[in-house]
């Protein structure tokens, strides 16, 4: 399926004030536009499915919790323009290419069947179109930001499953686990590898839980996701992405019960990482 739904002429979704200010309410994410080059997305911590999906859906709420990254919402808050889905990546994901946005087959979706039947023509279609609304208003979003600010710092949150063998099971080995990993797949290393090294050295420097984090790079997503992969082939190094990959350290991922001070204790180490970086992306 490859028709595209008609989209917005540009400028159709911001007005520019004394700060860049949002003129489409779009109830499927969660935009706050501040004065500043730090965007924080969070494209995965949304839970909905628009009501016409439901009576198409095998998986029930707690297995799609299980695979969408909750409070990454929460995260974003270090972010001077800060981005949520509210929608679950179910709907569609919005962190692959278009033609695998909608996922179809269990293999699309780590074995799961999403869905008791093949999804209509026009259901497939609708979550589409939300997908290029998207993509849409993240280009105009990001043209008047760059615009503004020369360069930009993008913070692409994410979490991860440890224990997918059972809520009785040991937690997958540490070695190929770290607590934060930091998805680097798209840094120009010429421009930005110094902020890398020093966001990652704050990051491993702040306890979570009484203990210092295991933060490094590429070793669990080492190809990385599709929203970073364009960000970078539509602005190249104008844009400075590092995806944080948070193991559920802060949640059971079984039961989505939250451990607040273990969040408290890693939105901390994050804001530190980014304070600690944003003069590398004053005009």
């Amino acid at each position: 399926m490859t028709t595209r739904y008609d989209l917005p002429a540009a400028g159709a979704f911001f007005a520019e004030r004394s700060v860049l200010a949002p003129i489409d309410d779009d109830c499927r994410w969660d935009l706050l536009v501040g004065d500043g080059p730090v965007v924080a997305t969070a494209i995965h911590d949304g839970h909905a499915l628009r009501d016409s999906l439901l009576p198409h859906a095998a998986l029930d709420r707690a297995g799609r919790l299980r695979e969408e990254d909750p409070m990454t919402g929460l995260l974003a808050e270090v972010g001077d323009v800060r981005l949520r889905a509210r929608h679950s990546r179910f709907e569609v994901d919005l962190n692959r290419p278009r033609d695998g946005a909608v996922y179809v087959r269990p293999e699309d979706a780590w074995g799961l069947q999403v869905w008791r039947e093949p999804l209509p023509d026009h259901e497939h279609a609708a979550s589409l179109g939300h997908y290029d609304r998207f993509y849409a208003m993240v280009r105009e979003l990001f043209d008047r930001l760059l615009a503004r600010h020369g360069a930009l710092l993008l913070i692409d949150l994410h979490s991860y499953n440890h224990r997918r063998d059972g809520p009785g099971a040991e937690p997958a080995d540490a070695g190929g686990n770290p607590d934060i990993e930091l998805g680097l797949t798209t840094l120009d290393h010429g421009r930005w590898g110094d902020v890398a090294c020093r966001f990652a050295e704050v990051l491993a420097a702040h306890p979570v839980a009484g203990r210092l984090p295991d933060v490094r790079a590429n070793v669990r997503f080492p190809t990385g996701g599709h929203f970073p992969e364009w960000v970078y082939a539509t602005w190249g190094d104008r844009i400075c992405t590092i995806s944080p990959e948070y193991k559920k350290i802060f949640m059971d991922e079984w039961t989505g019960l939250v451990d607040a001070a273990a969040l408290h204790d890693l939105r901390a180490g994050l804001a530190a990482a980014v304070d600690a970086v944003r003069p590398a992306f004053r005009a």
